[in-house]
């Protein structure tokens, strides 16, 4: 069996330094870290374009200078995106490709000639058919999904084949020179991947956080001649998840396992498919599906901040295109499409009233630097502007969004907490002891924030750990 472990980097274009710094020094790092100590471990990554920019402003070129050097060993490969971070299946097929365009502009100023793409991977794992038909227009051989994208339940994708999107064809076009991406021919359908959700999520829970764990989760599977695709945000392991990032990265010491990156799959795997292909998102839950409402997170048919943030969105979106000179307006929409503002709308159970209030100040400011837009085109974004907020501050008034965030929270807990209990005792001990081990080299530092996070991951460990 090989193992096909995807990470995606990322930090959205309105966050601050600090939490760029330290999200860096925390996880992205780290990873980089235990990747230049593990040479046979590849890893596949999605580096976001404005999270390179930000290191290079902040002062962490060299992370950019470690990954550089990585790609030279062959041991990851990065995948294209979207620069800003949008939903996609929500914006103009020519706005799509406007963002994948800006994002591979600036990664090739970073990683040079090294920067280049065979993949794509869609923010959010949001995927529609407009995606795929986009993403192979522009030449990319394969696309990174959700395995709901292939149908609407678990457990179904065979790891044995490679699927391909039916009714694609892999193009040269969009402004790029034939043969810039990949090494498809051109007339090929689009390859897409299907990521498993319930081992990504075990994985990035810390349920699968030492060898013997991985190896009992996979059972007979480890013999088979399949691969297993997972798939997670790289900010988990180190940030979110204090110590993760040794444990994610002791999995690839299990000499049972081989690793390859996605790329290198249709070698290892001469059978195909071609599959027809469902909207979804790698935060689809069943209930969503139940209800058919693939893009929950961002667009809630029972979310009025929702509603009010997609009409300013679409507004924004208009007025410049509308426009005969947009000027400083062009760039300031590309950047105030970013998803974050809808996902910290949810309160499913995310919510962030001061991430909701600046999606929509940047999006209000976009349409009043257009110089020759309509006055009602002004005033409406203000009214929206004004109406997204104060509806956001009586959402906090009245507890609502404690009603909503406590609700789907306990649904999140069962997801990536609910096998820990379960847990031996002695494998628990073991990760208990690795960050530990962590800590005590922190303390030695002086990294005392560091020392809490760690020391905190090790209470709650502790805590399933008297349950035996």
């Amino acid at each position: 069996m090989y193992w096909v472990n995807f990470l995606h980097f990322y930090q959205p274009p309105t966050q601050k330094k600090y939490w760029v710094d330290r999200v860096t020094n925390e996880a992205y790092r780290r990873i980089l870290h235990e990747l230049e100590k593990a040479p046979n471990a590849k890893v596949t990554l999605n580096i976001s374009a404005v999270l390179v920019e930000f290191w290079d402003k902040f002062g962490h070129r060299d992370v950019i200078d470690g990954f550089r050097e990585l790609l030279k060993r062959g041991q990851i490969e990065l995948t294209e995106s979207a620069k800003y971070h949008p939903l996609l299946p929500r914006l103009p097929r020519d706005e799509i490709i406007r963002q994948i365009k800006l994002s591979r502009q600036t990664n090739q100023k970073y990683f040079g000639e090294l920067y280049q793409p065979k993949g794509f991977f869609p923010p959010e794992m949001a995927y529609d058919r407009k995606v795929a038909e986009a993403v192979a227009e522009m030449g990319y051989e394969w696309i990174i999904v959700e395995e709901l994208s292939y149908q609407p339940k678990f457990n179904v994708v065979d790891y044995q084949k490679i699927y391909e999107v039916m009714g694609t064809t892999l193009q040269r076009g969009s402004g790029l020179p034939a043969g810039e991406v990949g090494q498809a021919e051109e007339g090929e359908r689009l390859k897409i991947y299907f990521r498993q959700r319930d081992i990504s999520y075990k994985i990035l829970s810390g349920q699968l956080g030492t060898a013997k764990l991985f190896l009992q989760e996979l059972g007979d599977r480890i013999h088979r001649d399949e691969y297993l695709l997972t798939a997670m945000d790289a900010e988990t392991f180190g940030h979110h998840r204090p110590g993760m990032e040794k444990l994610l990265f002791g999995l690839y010491k299990t000499p049972q396992i081989k690793t390859a990156l996605v790329s290198e799959l249709p070698k290892l795997f001469p059978t195909r498919e071609v599959t027809e292909t469902r909207p979804a998102t790698w935060a689809l839950m069943q209930k969503d599906l139940e209800t058919n409402v693939p893009f929950a997170r961002w667009e809630d048919p029972g979310n009025e901040i929702h509603a009010m943030q997609w009409e300013l969105t679409n507004l924004a979106i208009k007025t410049v295109r509308e426009s005969a000179d947009p000027g400083p307006a062009r760039e300031m929409l590309d950047k105030a499409l970013h998803s974050d503002q809808f996902w910290w709308a949810c309160a499913r159970p995310w919510w962030s009233l001061e991430m909701v209030e600046r999606g929509a100040y940047e999006l209000k400011e976009t349409v009043l630097a257009v110089s020759d837009a309509p006055e009602y085109n002004k005033r409406q974004a203000q009214d929206l502007y004004y109406r997204i907020i104060t509806t956001g501050f009586e959402w906090q008034r009245s507890g609502k969004v404690e009603e909503l965030a406590q609700r789907e929270d306990e649904t999140m807990r069962m997801l990536t907490d609910r096998g820990l209990p379960e847990l031996p005792k002695g494998e628990l001990q073991k990760m208990i002891e690795t960050i530990k081990q962590e800590l005590e080299q922190v303390v030695k530092n002086r990294e005392y924030e560091r020392a809490v996070q760690l020391r905190d991951r090790i209470k709650e460990l502790e805590r399933y750990l008297k349950g035996k």
